[in-house]
């Protein structure tokens, strides 16, 4: 079972540092002292066939309620429909404190209704194993967006998709800058424009850093298009993006750009 920890002690170490230098506790605030939320972005890779299935099975059936049982809830579960390495489970936890959220797997070996779900699995053997590899990121939440909001849709698994977009800076004074924006005007500029916000969250382990993640929801791709058409011409977009203060170099040099859709099960 130790083969297919996917948190491991190693991520809960790391967090733990990153927790003892911010503050004693494992909960972050925002300056008006509002709890910020952390988030695990979960990947696994999959092969299609048996392998999808088995997996679907696990997290539906075995992770999901056991997660809520810890008290990490809502827990999103997406299928990767455009962008690299398909077929991808993508999940979302979140949690307000970070020991629940860094420690989850280790403790979950301890739940004996998870275990006894999750046997099918956690024991597929190496020559059919269940899936190929997984990777995980951890992020804060924005101070400006410190909890993740569940699109309104979701409560009658109404038609929903997700957009899923990491933004990459060349250096920490651009990325600290891009953050700014979204303070600055950016939340204001999606909503006018129809876009749904899930979550924004400032990337502290993962590839590819600095970095930012945000997930946007639409019914659908008409109105995903729509949503970014009003965006790019909102007058107030086009004078924040034009500030000498965010134009004096490029300040993103990568944009990672997923369309999701929820499963049956995500509770997102």
């Amino acid at each position: 079972m130790e083969r297919r920890d996917f948190l491991t002690t190693s991520l809960a170490a790391s967090a733990f540092a990153l927790t003892n230098q911010a503050s004693a506790q494992s909960q972050a605030q925002t300056s008006a002292g509002k709890p910020r939320e952390y988030y695990e972005i979960r990947k696994y890779h999959l092969q299609s066939g048996p392998q999808t299935k088995l997996t679907e099975g696990y997290v539906a059936n075995a992770l999901i309620p056991a997660l809520n049982r810890l008290g990490i809830a809502p827990v999103g579960a997406f299928h990767l429909d455009f962008g690299p390495e398909t077929p991808t489970l993508y999940l979302l936890l979140p949690s307000a404190n970070l020991e629940a959220l860094a420690t989850a797997e280790l403790r979950l070996t301890k739940d004996e209704v998870f275990m006894k779900a999750a046997e099918p699995f956690w024991n597929a053997p190496a020559t059919a194993p269940a899936f190929q590899r997984a990777e995980s990121s951890l992020l804060i939440a924005f101070e400006g967006w410190p909890k993740l909001t569940v699109p309104a849709a979701t409560a009658k698994q109404g038609k929903r998709i997700f957009q899923l977009r990491t933004y990459e800076s060349p250096s920490s004074q651009d990325h600290i800058r891009k953050v700014e924006m979204f303070h600055h005007g950016e939340f204001d500029f999606f909503q006018r424009a129809g876009c749904g916000q899930v979550f924004y969250g400032d990337t502290l382990i993962g590839p590819r850093m600095p970095s930012l993640t945000y997930m946007l929801t639409f019914a659908d791709m008409a109105e995903l298009n729509a949503g970014w058409d009003h965006f790019r011409n909102d007058p107030d977009w086009k004078k924040l993006s034009g500030s000498p203060r965010y134009n004096f170099e490029s300040i993103v040099s990568n944009v990672s750009n997923l369309i999701l859709s929820p499963t049956t099960y995500s509770q997102i």
